[in-house]
């Protein structure tokens, strides 16, 4: 958490000096990552407090705890860079259209100062990002920014030399296509977890040939593997097994599960394990059955009849 405090810190000065300065440049780009570095600062603060709501303890509704959170502000994130995208799209196709000066001196020194914080919070936030969903989120902001300010850059070296002013959008424009790469696998990512699709690491074919492997396993029926969050995956089946005693039964249910977290890294599993006879119905002798009564009925109102 300190590391987000830090880098909501970093980016909320450099937003407020892009914003200034962009308005005195008349820069379209340095404005549109001003803008975009506002949606970052309200990402990193989403992901602040589903950091903080993913370590409160689970309750009798929350079974799983608040670990779903960090799934959906990383959706949120992701959501946020599309929604950007959209509105520096409509902004540059406009100064296409209708150009205007641009000062390109200021555009360079904060742009190279961007540049700089920028890659101050890629190295604070590139370890963690790796296996926390919601931190990535983060990360893959700090990464558009970071290139944002490079195109910003040649874009303030390009009008300050040459006062091709139309380059200013098309950087813009370029600014765009970035942030659309990073928001779609985010959101993509996002979307699997909360239709609890499986996750792209585990084939579910090997995981039911895995257990089947095991020789008193006869069927695997109604296998459901899941992502509760980030590094947390779940998994639920119903095996039909050799009729076994009870404790032969608990050293196969420990050794499916120690076989699942080592070999596909799933730490919860329930297994629900049923004999194969017992879904075997078995024919009762007629003496046992409850016709009994109804067939010594018949033959005594037989015996009846012939008197």
């Amino acid at each position: 958490m300190q590391l987000l405090w830090l880098a909501i810190a970093l980016l909320s000065s450099l937003f407020i000096a892009e914003l200034l300065i962009g308005l005195h440049s008349h820069s379209l780009s340095l404005l549109a990552d001003a803008g975009h570095l506002f949606s970052d600062v309200i990402a990193l603060g989403i992901s602040l407090l589903a950091t903080w709501l993913a370590q409160r303890p689970a309750t009798k509704q929350a079974t799983f705890g608040y670990h779903r959170v960090e799934i959906l502000a990383a959706l949120v994130n992701g959501l946020a860079l599309l929604t950007i995208a959209v509105v520096i799209a409509k902004e540059a196709v406009e100064r296409f259209h209708s150009p205007e000066p641009v000062l390109g001196l200021p555009m360079l020194v904060v742009a190279g100062v961007a540049l700089a914080v920028n890659g101050i919070n890629i190295a604070l936030l590139h370890k963690a990002s790796r296996n926390d969903l919601n931190i990535r989120g983060a990360f893959l902001h700090v990464l558009v920014d970071t290139a944002s300010s490079v195109g910003v850059i040649l874009a303030a070296l390009v009008v300050y030399l040459f006062n091709w002013t139309w380059v200013d959008a098309g950087v813009s424009l370029l600014i765009v296509c970035s942030v659309s790469f990073s928001a779609f696998p985010l959101v993509k990512d996002s979307l699997e977890v909360l239709m609890e699709y499986s996750p792209r690491s585990i084939d579910p074919t090997r995981v039911e040939a895995a257990i089947k492997g095991f020789e008193a396993v006869c069927q695997v029926e109604k296998l459901h593997i899941w992502t509760i969050s980030s590094g947390q995956v779940a998994l639920c089946a119903h095996l039909t097994v050799d009729a076994i005693g009870g404790g032969e039964r608990d050293r196969l249910t420990k050794q499916l599960q120690t076989h699942l977290e080592q070999e596909f890294d799933i730490r919860e599993s329930t297994l629900q394990l049923t004999h194969r006879n017992s879904t075997e119905v078995m024919e009762l002798h007629p003496l046992l059955s409850g016709n009994l009564i109804t067939q010594l009925t018949r033959k005594n109102g037989d015996y009846i009849d012939k008197f």
